[in-house]
């Protein structure tokens, strides 16, 4: 690939975002599509977690079948793959990777405050990511998960999730503002 091609690829013009409420309308859409044509929601932390099992599976397959919780997922003759959540997982890797280059969004940059080197932002991006996707594990789904499909099927247990996530984001963000302001 050329450095002129390159250019074209990561620099054109920007499009304007869709309208919050259309955007709404076509992701509950699509979330009753999900219902309605596979019997389960949206998200996106099962599938990481089936990923983490294949790569383990691939290295240690005894560790795997003496897991209860991979054994599940990817012991003996199982393929881990073989599960709605992963092809979820990858269209939406795809689509945002789509959505970004056909609308001018695709561009390699980090989003930082001025008080925070490009190494910490991504240090600190990674381990949240990390912590977030434990806990996800942990309370049986992501946001996506437990915020959508959760939520639209009025389940305690996601706005509880839900609501302790946006508590947690409004108190650490007290604590963090400094970096960003």
């Amino acid at each position: 690939m050329t450095t002129q091609t390159r250019k074209s690829i990561f620099r054109r013009p920007e499009k304007a975002y869709v309208h919050p409420y259309i955007g709404g309308i076509v992701l509950g859409i699509i979330l009753f599509l999900a219902f309605f044509l596979t019997g389960n929601g949206l998200g996106s932390s099962g599938a990481t977690a089936r990923i983490d099992a294949a790569v383990v599976d691939a290295v240690s397959p005894s560790h795997v079948d003496n897991n209860p919780y991979l054994l599940k997922m990817a012991g003996g003759d199982k393929n881990p793959f073989d599960d709605w959540i992963v092809p979820v997982f990858f269209g939406a890797l795809f689509g945002g990777f789509s959505s970004g280059f056909f609308n001018g969004r695709l561009k390699f940059m980090t989003t930082k405050g001025p008080n925070i080197s490009n190494q910490t932002r991504w240090l600190m991006s990674f381990l949240g990511g990390v912590i977030f996707l434990y806990g996800a594990r942990m309370a049986r789904g992501c946001t996506s998960g437990q915020a959508l499909s959760g939520g639209a099927t009025l389940s305690a247990g996601s706005w509880a999730v839900m609501l302790a996530i946006f508590a947690g984001a409004y108190a650490t963000a007290y604590f963090v503002r400094k970096s960003w302001l």
